[in-house]
């Protein structure tokens, strides 16, 4: 007799760090979960590295998938200068927390996913799409099948692009993120290889019209731009990885839930997306994949709750996880949109006004405060 054919819940197309994610929370509570990976492209560096809070901590720690201390450095206090004398300082200190937030290699983080992936039964690796009552869309912002199936992804395009590499330092870097805002662009160095390291990770969002240049400028002349711009905080700069490159842009799906194209009413057939395929913002935060993970809980705990008579395919389950991660986006999207407005103007009298501001802020330590546990991930009424 011939063995039936597997059913499954959920079909997850795309299988980063939040489709793993979903997939193990997934098969967590007893779901039968189909994860479709795509063949490798390329085999170039990754350079990526991600602020992950306290938030996104607590649940990969859930799912024994957080990477060990040197591919996940504490972060203790949080610099941010303004392109005149603005400085804000924030301290984990003041929170009370070991932590602001880590800072995670990506290469380390998705290899622990794709470990616990391997030994999960739950979970079947597959290469392409199955039916499912449920099929979530965790591709990325790229994502081929959101367009496939009619999403408006509405994208406001920002005049800039990030440039991404790695620096090997000549100080340690003491476990402090660094981020400088100037005419030019946006400087982040964050810490990497653990508390005593001497290497970050390099975000720089710069003019889209000198992105080309800087990809293709003498390393030399490279490294000493970013040591001028970060002032010598950290000596002698040596580029210790590739350079690569990407747009940066505000973008959200008019809808994040809907029925399959090639289904009917009756068999609840239905589509949802997730993380970056949903909503991009501007990393100068680094709320990216905070947000991410946050529509992965959202939408694992809307499933772990559904009556069991509901498929997961039951829109209206899924019009409850697109409310509220559509309210938790919104106040985060205005914010990054604002100040990236706000720090690309060259203005004099501009530069003046946000610098002003950032000094207000540094002084408003409430105001503070309520900024830094919004980031971390921590309830700012409840002090945890």
């Amino acid at each position: 007799m011939p063995a039936m054919a597997q059913t499954f819940d959920v079909c997850i197309r795309g299988a980063g760090i939040a489709g793993r994610t979903l997939a193990l929370l997934l098969a967590r509570e007893r779901l039968r979960v189909a994860l479709v990976v795509a063949a490798p492209t390329g085999n170039a560096p990754d350079v990526r590295a991600y602020a992950l809070n306290a938030s996104a901590r607590g649940l990969l720690d859930s799912l024994r998938c957080w990477p060990d201390d040197e591919h996940a450095t504490p972060v203790t206090q949080m610099e941010v200068f303004g392109d005149l004398d603005g400085h804000v300082l924030f301290d984990a200190a003041r929170q009370d927390v070991d932590a602001l937030t880590w800072i995670v290699d990506v290469p380390a983080l998705e290899q622990r996913l794709a470990e616990a992936v391997r030994y999960q039964p739950m979970v079947e690796v597959v290469h392409q799409p199955v039916a499912a009552p449920l099929t979530a869309i965790c591709e990325g912002r790229a994502s081929r099948t959101r367009s496939e199936f009619g999403v408006d992804f509405a994208v406001t395009p920002y005049a800039q692009h990030a440039i991404a590499t790695r620096l090997h330092c000549e100080l340690p870097h003491g476990q402090v993120a660094r981020q400088w805002f100037t005419p030019e662009g946006i400087l982040a160095l964050l810490p990497l290889e653990g508390p005593q390291g001497h290497s970050v990770a390099v975000v720089w969002s710069i003019a889209r019209e000198l992105a080309d240049g800087w990809l293709a400028a003498d390393t030399q002349d490279f490294t000493a731009r970013l040591e001028a711009i970060s002032q010598g905080a950290l000596g002698r700069l040596e580029l210790s990885a590739p350079r690569m490159a990407w747009p940066l842009q505000q973008a959200v799906a008019d809808h994040w839930c809907g029925s399959m194209p090639d289904g009917d009413a009756r068999s609840a057939r239905s589509w949802v997306l997730v993380g970056d395929a949903a909503h991009n913002v501007h990393p100068l935060a680094g709320q990216g994949l905070n947000l991410g993970l946050g529509d992965v809980q959202a939408l694992a705990r809307v499933l772990q709750e559904r009556g069991y008579w509901r498929s997961t395919g039951d829109l209206r389950l899924l019009r409850r996880y697109e409310r509220e991660r559509k309210a938790a986006l919104a106040p985060m999207g205005l914010a990054m949109d604002g100040l990236q407005q706000l720090f690309s103007r060259p203005e004099v009298p501009v530069q003046m006004l946000r610098n002003w501001g950032m000094k207000g802020f540094e002084r408003f330590g409430p105001l503070k405060d309520w900024m830094a546990r919004q980031a971390m991930g921590l309830d700012p009424r409840s002090g945890a």
